[in-house]
């Protein structure tokens, strides 16, 4: 818990799994912690860095200052000295270290998809709450502002009743047919675009209009000779009544991080596009039609985060969604509360992988698939 009066808090010891891209945001924002949340809920001490590669892990670990590495995460698992456990690796490794380093006592953040398929998402997500440990699933656009602010307007009615909802997840950089990463390996990976953008856009949707419970889909390779998907286009229907629309490429060229949602309601709408991630495009029916949809600058006091930041109008960006993130999770640990429901928990990540399974079996069949959620 802080302590209010000198700013010392209990400290918690961080172990890293994988220090590529995920590793270096997640590093990011631990340090940033004090920065930004003063006095920090618990005061993170990276204390290892684990990965495969020997050099790399040695570089990353000087560079984002952990106490040691090692090309082992049992290392990790059996430090008494780490209580968190985050796991940045590929896909791959997303089971076995996590469910170790929970059954260790330690408490977990596991980057999103949190399993390669829904079977093996379901066995992380029972393993792991079977210990009693905190998990959080890695989906860190639930802590952009602009996100929250949507869900709290929701949440106080001032769309109505919701009826659509889009989303389009977009980038380019997938054309070169040589690419020779994790990413394009089935058993590394599990799949493609699915994993990598669309469980995105699958678990924004359930955060902020609900559960998924019946779509239709098409998934589509078009590299030759690549073993996962490229794209997929996929029409869904909500537990609510409402309907929408997923989609995610890889292969949008033009389109470097290009994330972009809507929600109509019977009151009004919004809109977003992460390229533009600090504005929120809000319309309402009881409004001057003539004048159109209204762009929120979402950096005010009272806008969520910002106490965390700066002075109105003073934007943050895209690595601060992993602060924002890590900072949740720590008041969880601190507090003994719930990740949920504004962090993802690990059934979160399985539903996700649920929908996804979906998509598949729908492209594959050529028709409705109806959900089917398990429970523990």
């Amino acid at each position: 818990m802080r302590n209010e009066g000198d700013g010392k808090s209990r400290e918690i010891g961080v172990g890293m799994l994988g220090y590529a891209f995920m590793g270096k945001a997640h590093s990011s924002a631990f340090l940033n912690v004090p920065h930004i949340a003063w006095p920090p809920p618990l005061r993170p001490r990276l204390v290892a860095l684990a990965g495969r590669d020997e050099a790399a892990v040695a570089e990353a670990a000087e560079r984002y200052g952990y106490e040691r590495w090692t090309t082992d995460w049992r290392d990790i698992v059996s430090d008494p000295s780490i209580g968190l456990f985050d796991n940045g690796g590929p896909n791959s490794v997303h089971a076995e270290p996590t469910i170790a380093a929970a059954e260790a006592g330690k408490h977990v953040l596991c980057e999103k998809p949190l399993g390669r398929t829904a079977e093996e998402a379901y066995e992380i997500w029972s393993r792991v709450a079977a210990t009693g440990v905190k998990h959080l699933c890695g989906f860190n656009y639930r802590f952009v502002p602009a996100v929250r602010l949507a869900r709290e307007l929701i949440e106080a009615g001032e769309l109505g009743e919701i009826r659509h909802f889009r989303a389009r997840y977009l980038q380019d950089w997938a054309e070169d047919p040589s690419l020779d990463t994790w990413r394009f390996s089935p058993e590394d990976a599990g799949s493609g675009a699915i994993g990598d953008l669309a469980t995105h856009a699958i678990d924004l949707s359930r955060f902020l209009v609900g559960e998924i419970e019946a779509l239709s889909a098409v998934v589509k390779t078009f590299i030759p000779g690549r073993k996962v998907d490229d794209a997929i286009e996929s029409v869904v229907e909500f537990e609510s009544g409402a309907v929408g629309t997923i989609e995610a490429t890889r292969l949008a060229l033009g389109r470097r991080n290009s994330f972009q949602w809507e929600i109509n309601g019977s009151k009004g709408s919004l809109w977003f596009d992460m390229e533009r991630m600090n504005e929120l495009q809000v319309f309402r029916a009881d409004g001057d039609r003539a004048r159109g949809a209204k762009t929120v600058l979402v950096t005010e006091a009272d806008h969520p985060f910002m106490s965390l930041w700066w002075p109105p109008g003073h934007i943050v960006g895209w690595g601060d969604t992993f602060t924002h993130e890590v900072v949740h999770l720590l008041e969880v640990i601190a507090e003994d509360r719930d990740v949920a429901p504004l962090g993802a928990t690990f059934e979160d990540g399985y539903r996700a992988s649920e929908v996804c399974d979906a998509i598949v079996r729908s492209s594959a069949g050529g028709g409705r698939v109806k959900l089917a959620y398990r429970s523990l």
